[in-house]
């Protein structure tokens, strides 16, 4: 952070420039020996002051400097001390930036006990005598007869609405991204009432993360009421499988000829039907599982 000031020997800033321990000495009566550490630079402040900057040794400011501004009116005129104060440098950890109290209220800072009043010109609220252009809003007023002293305006019922929406259970959320469904299609899904209805409700499902919360409509969840699961056994069953790669099959003895008289002896057709007979009976016991025909 050192600029060193380049003009020519006698003039105004090459005395301020100069004039490094008559810096330190103002430091040093200010705050002591042990807090002035070595000189960091010097730069100018106009044509008749400059600024001494020198480490401070401050428990708890870690990268702040003392800073004492001299001052001379004129080439001949003798070099003072205007003032010594301890300053930031660039890495130095300072205070936020000043917040009025009235906007230092975050969200979730509100106890129990504590009291917040509403600005009396906040623009997310309207008389609710006038027209809220919001139909179940002036749906309640006519039926209670004087209805709130104040509803909320359209500003009020938008910025709701992208705050909602933004939020942990609007349509960007990781939950709604990886659902299966949307909450519009839930029988969980309560709509609001009035102008939000379209965009907005509120769960009931007491499994779902968002019960009880506001939801954007593309919200979702794994509770959804329509979901559905194929239930199937975790154990993989084989197809029953004939293996008939063993069967044998072996001709009859005896097989009587053409020349036969039907006298007792088997026919040709009922020789036929009776190696049928042994097939099957053979292919029977395959399928049984005895693996080849007795």
């Amino acid at each position: 952070m050192t600029l060193l000031l380049t003009l020519d020997d006698g003039s105004v800033q090459r005395a301020l420039a100069d004039a490094v321990e008559l810096a330190r000495e103002a430091a040093v009566e200010e705050a002591g020996a042990e807090q002035v550490g070595a000189h960091a630079g010097v730069h100018r402040e106009d044509a008749v002051s400059a600024s001494h900057l020198f480490e401070a040794a401050v428990p708890g400011y870690q990268g702040w400097h003392w800073s004492v501004t001299v001052a001379a009116a004129g080439p001949d005129a003798p070099v003072t001390v205007s003032e010594v104060v301890l300053m930031p440098g660039p890495d130095a950890l300072t205070a936020p930036k000043w917040v009025p109290w009235e906007h230092r209220v975050r969200p979730g800072d509100l106890g129990v006990g504590d009291i917040f009043p509403t600005d009396a010109e906040d623009p997310r609220l309207v008389p609710a005598y006038l027209q809220s252009d919001d139909p179940a809003v002036e749906e309640v007023a006519h039926e209670a007869g004087l209805g709130r002293v104040h509803v909320l305006s359209r500003l009020g019922r938008t910025e709701a609405a992208t705050r909602w929406r933004n939020g942990e259970f609007g349509p960007r959320s990781d939950m709604a991204r990886s659902a299966p469904e949307a909450c519009g299609t839930c029988g969980f899904y309560l709509p609001l009432a009035g102008s939000l209805r379209a965009a907005f409700g509120v769960c009931g499902n007491e499994i779902s993360p968002a019960d009880g919360r506001v939801v954007n409509v593309e919200y979702g969840c794994g509770a959804h009421s329509e979901i559905e699961v194929e239930l199937t056994s975790s154990v993989p069953v084989a197809e029953l499988v004939y293996d008939d790669s063993l069967l044998d099959t072996e001709p009859l003895d005896n097989e009587p000829s053409a020349a036969e008289t039907p006298d007792g002896e088997a026919s040709d057709g009922e020789a036929a039907e009776a190696g049928e007979t042994v097939e099957a009976t053979a292919q029977d016991e395959v399928a049984d599982g005895d693996g080849s025909a007795e």
